[in-house]
């Protein structure tokens, strides 16, 4: 099976050697252990790029790497495509705890990251590929 990703400027065609076959028995045994997140998408904010916000940025990042170690932060990437986007994060906490937790960023507390919030499902133990 092909697969094309488009990026900005480029398309990029790969295999899929093998797809394995899902059952819809495997389905409904899978959803119902589906668990509530949010999803966390941050923009850049009115003081981007004012002088200094390095200081700030790396303090965001500082405390990422604590939530992360907190397992709240379950997922953290970030954007670097020239869009506003900055970063995209899965919070293992509902839309109102993340709330709460955003509001204390360094980053969105200096208006240098503004953002959007998502209550989403996934499957516990999903993470990135190695």
């Amino acid at each position: 099976m092909s697969v094309v990703q488009y990026e900005p400027g480029r398309v990029l065609t790969f295999q899929i050697k093998h797809m394995t076959n899902i059952t819809d028995e495997f389905m409904m045994e899978m959803i119902p252990k589906a668990k509530n997140y949010c999803a966390v998408i941050l923009r850049k904010g009115p003081n981007f790029q004012n002088p200094g916000v390095e200081k700030i940025i790396w303090e965001h990042g500082r405390r990422n790497f604590a939530l992360r170690e907190q397992r709240l932060l379950c997922i953290v990437c970030s954007v670097r495509d020239g869009t506003d986007v900055c970063g995209i994060g899965i919070f293992n906490a509902n839309v109102e705890e993340t709330k709460k937790i955003i509001d204390e960023d360094p980053g969105v507390k200096a208006s240098v990251f503004i953002y959007d919030l998502h209550g989403c499902r996934g499957f516990p133990g999903d993470s990135l590929a190695v």
